[in-house]
């Protein structure tokens, strides 16, 4: 499928998504809202016809920059990744004050009265009012959208992402300019708008402030989360095809760095060559360094390196890391490198806190790299948790292993590598870590209670972000759970809004464990025995039950105060 066609119909999809809400008002009164020329008697004169055109074209100036080259141009400066929105923040309140208070408007106008005044009247805030927008405008970052991001963050930004990018704003802006049309139609049409442009701009200069402080305090995200995304099919029929794929393949998705990766087979039997490793990047913390100081891969050459992609919270992470551990202290001093890059799933993965927890649970003594933006993940065009790349003392690539399993072989090929970088080595016995790991299929898979990726729910109500009364069903399904009582569902948990509140799972595994945080007593019911579990402090895995591999099913009695993030199982 061309690249423009699917920029344009991305953001088209995107701008009549539900993302776009909270900028509408701002677009509709500002596409409309007359200026006041202030020669003379104050004589108020209409607005231009090209104001909704200035307003648009501003955003998608302004959008465009931001998307493409904000983090880069941010980096080079050292500057916090959030100025410009808190920049365009401050844009929105000062145009919105000079809506209300017109000699406000006429004191940021002083500085350019050597302009001639025809250039100037009239013209008001409305490119002002785009530029600010489209530093503050942030769309549900589809498939499209994600892969201009990913690009922009690596700093790999050739003209495939730029036509990309610059297709998807204008698709965006499509629906967006319509509005603005239509507030300048309403105010021209409407005689008691005609007559009442005081109060029209005042409404404007409200609308802009309120949508800034909206943003300080995240109003637009907390009220998305309540819609459901209607444009979500239309997204997924968009970008789920071969050619497609193909197209958002740019950028920072392959770059020189990574292009040779895709030489190596998942889980071969026998070393491959896959290219010098990418560069580890966009490190926000080091953990397990000494004074926390970063690790370059160059620095490592003569070491054999194992990468390890991973999540504290993840189930197959949980156990992999055994394997990864063993590997650590069992070829440490022969010259084996292991690095942790921790790469989050849910937002509460990315506190450092959390991770250095996690980290002493598992005995993780080596260092471990906090991938909070996705950005080593991105380099390495990672998509599992857990993931290893094993590269030799050269810095080349020669293993690559997604998901849990292969265990024998990587371990195989780690000693191989060790001889091959030192013929002296004297390798000590092997890990001798069993295998764990479930046979694929036989457990039900991880279930998330999230709005934002809720799987195998069985409950005969809708479930979706906000807070409603749910029932256990009459029947439920295997490999499901199902909600009974008041549930207030956020996008990563669910947690009671009543007392009395339950979760009945049907699960297929020897092991079962919850995602839990809060403080409380959870109940768990199986087999008509119950036994009561103490939860505490930040989000972490508390085992339900543990036992022979089978079916079942079993009853969590979850207090107010709990937040329940997903069942994983073992």
């Amino acid at each position: 499928m061309d690249l423009v066609l699917i920029g344009l119909l991305g953001g088209l999809i995107t701008g009549i998504s539900p993302c776009i809400l909270p900028v509408l008002p701002v677009i509709f009164l500002t596409g409309g809202a007359q200026s006041a020329s202030f020669e003379g008697d104050g004589e108020v004169i209409p607005a231009r016809r090209s104001r909704p055109y200035l307003v648009i074209a501003g955003l998608v100036l302004s959008f465009t920059l931001v998307t493409l080259v904000g983090s880069l141009i941010l980096g080079l400066l050292g500057l916090p990744q959030d100025v410009l929105r808190w920049a365009g923040i401050i844009v929105l309140i000062i145009i919105g004050v000079g809506l209300l208070i017109p000699r406000f408007e006429q004191l940021l106008e002083k500085p350019f009265q050597w302009l001639p005044r025809k250039e100037v009247k009239n013209q008001g805030s409305g490119f002002g009012v785009g530029l600010a927008l489209g530093a503050v405008f942030v769309p549900c970052a589809g498939p499209v959208l994600a892969a201009i991001i990913v690009a922009g963050s690596t700093g790999q930004i050739g003209p495939g992402t730029v036509l990309l990018t610059v297709s998807f704003s204008i698709g965006v802006a499509v629906p967006l300019l319509i509005f603005a049309l239509a507030g300048r139609s309403v105010v021209n049409r409407i005689r008691a708008f005609r007559t009442r442009e005081r109060g029209l701009r005042i409404a404007a200069g409200i609308a802009m402030i309120a949508l800034a402080v909206g943003l300080v305090f995240n109003v637009p995200q907390m009220l998305q989360r309540l819609l459901p995304d209607y444009t979500a099919p239309l997204q997924q029929e968009l970008t789920e095809n071969d050619a497609a794929e193909e197209a958002l393949g740019l950028g920072g998705l392959v770059n020189d760095e990574n292009q040779d990766l895709d030489k190596c087979t998942n889980g071969a039997e026998e070393l491959e060559s896959c290219g010098t490793a990418p560069s580890i990047r966009g490190i926000e913390h080091w953990l397990n360094t000494p004074d926390g100081e970063a690790i370059e891969l160059d620095d490592l050459r003569g070491q054999v390196v194992l990468i390890d992609f991973w999540a504290y919270s993840c189930i197959n992470c949980q156990r992999s890391i055994p394997h990864v551990v063993g590997w650590d202290e069992t070829y440490r001093d022969a010259g084996l490198q292991v690095i942790g890059i921790h790469s989050p799933e849910y937002a509460f993965e990315k506190d450092a806190g959390n991770v250095a927890a996690g980290i002493r649970d598992f005995g993780i003594e080596y260092p471990v790299a906090l991938d909070n933006t996705l950005s080593t993940w991105t380099n390495y065009r990672n998509r599992y948790w857990p993931a290893h790349y094993l590269i030799d003392a050269e810095g080349t690539v020669r293993h690559i292993s997604f998901g849990e399993g292969n265990y024998e072989a990587t371990e195989k090929m780690i000693r191989e590598l060790l001889v091959d970088a030192d013929p002296d080595v004297r390798l000590p016995a092997e890990s001798g870590v069993e295998d764990e790991t479930p046979e694929l299929g036989s457990t039900t898979p991880e279930t998330f209670l999230g709005s934002s990726k809720d799987v195998n729910y069985g409950g005969g109500d809708e479930y979706g972000a906000g807070t409603s009364e749910f029932s256990f069903p009459a029947d439920q399904d295997e490999d499901t759970f199902a909600l009974d009582g008041t549930w207030e569902i956020a996008s990563q948990y669910a947690t009671p809004a009543e007392s009395g509140a339950e979760v009945r799972l049907r699960y297929r595994a020897s092991e079962v464990r919850m995602v839990l945080a809060g403080e409380g007593e959870v109940t768990v019911t199986a087999d008509g025995d119950s036994r009561t579990i103490d939860v505490s402090g930040t989000p972490r895995s508390y085992r339900l039950l543990q036992g022979e591999p089978g079916s079942g099913e079993l009853t969590v009695q979850i207090p107010e105060g709990i937040q329940a993030y997903s069942f994983t199982f073992g």
